[in-house]
C-alpha cells in the first residue's frame, strides 16, 4: 500500500470514528433533553459542532495530503527597527552574566 493511500485512509477512518461517536452522542442527548434534562440542550448543540469540526478537519487535511492546499511563505522583511534592536540589546545585558574581576567567593 502506498504511503499516500496510507494516509489518506487513515484521514478518512478518523473521519468515520469521529462521526461514529457524534452521531450516536446527538441522539442520546436529545431524547434526554426531550426527556426534561435542561443541561442536555447544550449537549444537543455541542455534539454537531464536534461533528462538523471533523468534517472541517477531514477536508483540511485531506486536501494537504493531496498538495493542493499550499499557501505562499509571507516575505519577511529584514529592516532595521531600532526599538527592537535596542530591546534585544537590552535583554542580551539582562541575561549575560555579569562579569566581575573578583572570582564569587562564599564564606559559609
Amino acid at each position: 500500500m502506498a504511503p499516500i493511500a496510507k494516509n489518506t485512509f487513515r484521514i478518512h477512518l478518523g473521519l468515520f470514528l469521529a462521526e461514529l461517536i457524534c452521531i450516536p452522542a446527538f441522539i442520546f442527548e436529545t431524547s434526554r433533553a426531550l426527556s426534561g434534562n435542561t443541561l442536555s440542550w447544550a449537549y444537543v448543540v455541542e455534539w454537531p459542532l464536534l461533528g462538523g469540526y471533523a468534517v472541517y478537519m477531514w477536508r483540511k487535511m485531506l486536501r494537504e495530503e493531496k498538495g493542493l492546499d499550499v499557501r505562499p511563505v509571507a516575505k519577511s522583511t529584514e529592516e532595521d527597527d531600532p526599538e527592537l534592536k535596542a530591546w534585544n540589546d537590552y535583554l542580551k545585558s539582562v541575561h549575560e552574566p555579569a562579569q566581575t574581576d573578583k572570582p564569587d567567593i562564599r564564606a559559609d
